[in-house]
């Protein structure tokens, strides 16, 4: 059982190797402009993301550094 495993599991990373080298030069020319369309947009997605967040942020910076506010109570006196 144990020889059985060892031969597949031989067979299978032998034959995963193999195919690591047939994509040598599959990048050679840098894609295509369609990519570069793809990570523009990706960035431009997380930028307009970006904007809320820096917003929130300055916020509750603004909110945490402020004076706090002082509470005042009212009294109640009642005539008899």
């Amino acid at each position: 059982m144990k020889t059985k495993i060892a031969n597949l599991l031989i067979s299978m990373l032998g034959g995963s190797a193999t195919s690591a080298f047939a994509s040598d030069g599959a990048l050679q020319d840098g894609g295509g402009p369609l990519i570069w369309f793809f990570i523009g947009f990706g960035v431009l997605v997380l930028m307009v993301q970006a904007v809320p967040a820096l917003v929130l942020l300055y916020s509750m910076v603004k909110a945490v550094f402020s004076p706090s506010e002082t509470s005042t109570t009212a009294t109640v006196t009642g005539h008899k």
